[in-house]
């Protein structure tokens, strides 16, 4: 039976192991996927580890994506454009493959599980972390009008903004509306909220949050109270697993059905 983990720190509260076993089953793939609990000391053994062992596929979360990216022999263009690596395989000649799933992972769920499209929007995406800069390029491959990335340390905002071509600003400079924001700031997971001004959104706007939850998080609260519509990152953890599958497995699974299943379990 081949042999997929996902690797981080912490790594228990993990929704992969589900996430591929019901893809495996959806597949009919002979496969079987666990957790690794990644050592700050000791990672680029565990992952050689992993793979000398007859290990085939690996994912990277928090805190590791970084230093997944510096091990690779070869990386995928979006993982180049990220900087950042969450889906490791080893090629036939030895090679260690790195890849970025996480930006085609939102943006299928925005674009295909909620039917937004990116096209000629004016977008603003809020954050300048590692979760930002992965999701660049494919947000940029939709074709939107523009991207304005928003930061607390606008310097962080800028140099993201000068290497993808988009524009920087502070929350505070930021005016009128926006087509679709997106949330990448971690401030959901700790129920804070960006400084986000309410003229940022009308009723036409669409508000996406890269965090997820039981309840609506406090930034799908905030555009929910102004009329906005939008919805949040479980679709994003489904659609990462689902590329970083068919990379693994040339097969792609279904994903809205596991959305809706997990949605059910987190209720319950």
């Amino acid at each position: 039976m081949d042999q997929y983990a996902v690797v981080g720190n912490p790594i228990a509260h993990s929704k992969s192991p589900a996430i591929h076993t019901e893809f495996a089953l959806q597949t009919k793939q002979n496969m079987q996927y666990t957790t690794l609990l990644g050592e700050e000391e000791h990672f680029e053994q565990q992952v050689r580890a992993f793979f000398q062992q007859g290990g085939k596929g690996l994912n990277v979360t928090v805190p590791f994506k970084e230093r997944a990216f510096a091990m690779c022999d070869v990386l995928s263009q979006r993982a180049k454009q990220a900087g950042a690596v969450n889906t490791l395989l080893m090629a036939k000649n030895g090679d260690l493959f790195g890849d970025n799933t996480d930006g085609i992972g939102m943006v299928r769920d925005i674009t295909i599980n909620h039917q937004q499209s990116l096209k000629d929007k004016r977008i603003l995406i809020l954050g300048a972390g590692g979760a930002v800069r992965g999701v660049l390029e494919p947000v940029l491959d939709e074709q939107p009008d523009s991207i304005t990335i928003a930061n607390r340390t606008v310097t962080k905002a800028q140099q993201l903004a000068d290497h993808f071509d988009c524009f920087a600003s502070s929350f505070e400079a930021l005016e009128g509306s926006f087509d679709i924001i997106i949330n990448g700031t971690s401030a959901s997971l700790s129920g804070q909220l960006p400084p986000l001004k309410d003229e940022l959104v009308d009723e036409q706007t669409w508000c996406y949050d890269m965090m997820y939850g039981k309840q609506r998080t406090v930034f799908l609260q905030w555009a929910h109270e102004l009329g906005a519509a939008g919805a949040d990152g479980l679709g994003m953890l489904v659609g990462q697993a689902a590329e970083a599958f068919y990379l693994w497995r040339q097969i792609r699974p279904d994903t809205a059905s596991l959305v809706a299943r997990l949605r059910k379990q987190m209720a319950d």
